[in-house]
């Protein structure tokens, strides 16, 4: 599994239903996207680690607590796992954009601890698979491959012309091309 590269996963808009203007803050508040069941299962037989990397500002801005992120991770890995898909870490950012974290993307920090975590990923052999600029800014900062799925429609014309490796609508649409030899 080792040899195999690493797929870091933005959260929101990729493997729950994006909530425009507002926190993903209850378990019952996550829906997972179309396809995301599966998606994960074949992601899981061509990855060596996936890991998840998501800001969460909703908890700096103390409209949720980590006791609430928690249980909404708890009903995302029990759906992944349970179809036959694997998340091997899930790492936070709980600061406001203003806070001047390191960990908040498009900052490195979370990837960082990953590597801590997993000392054998190799930065230029994963893939930052996310829906907005700042997803994109930090694989372009650690050399990965980059994927952009449909993308937030506040950042829409920016993202436009983003220079990413590969664009699709959905996770699913990746990990069935990513099945079928998609190639970095």
């Amino acid at each position: 599994m080792k040899d195999l590269p690493t797929l870091f996963l933005d959260r929101d808009g990729v493997l729950n239903v994006r909530t425009p203007d507002d926190y993903v803050k209850t378990p019952a508040e996550w829906i997972p996207v179309p396809g995301l069941e599966t998606a994960m299962q074949q992601l899981s037989a061509l990855f060596g680690r996936i890991i998840v990397v998501t800001n969460q500002a909703g908890i700096g801005k103390g409209l949720m607590t980590e006791a609430d992120l928690d249980a909404v991770h708890q009903k995302m890995l029990d759906l992944i796992h349970t179809s036959g898909g694997r998340i091997d870490a899930v790492y936070h950012c709980p600061h406001r954009r203003d806070e001047g974290c390191d960990c908040r993307k498009p900052a490195t920090g979370m990837a960082l601890r990953a590597k801590v975590a997993f000392p054998d990923i190799d930065f230029t052999q994963s893939w930052m698979v996310g829906d907005s600029i700042s997803d994109m800014q930090l694989g372009f900062q650690l050399g990965m491959k980059t994927v952009l799925i449909h993308g937030k429609a506040e950042e829409a014309e920016l993202l436009k012309d983003l220079p990413v490796d590969y664009r699709f609508d959905t996770l699913s649409e990746f990990a069935t091309r990513m099945q079928h030899g998609l190639h970095g």
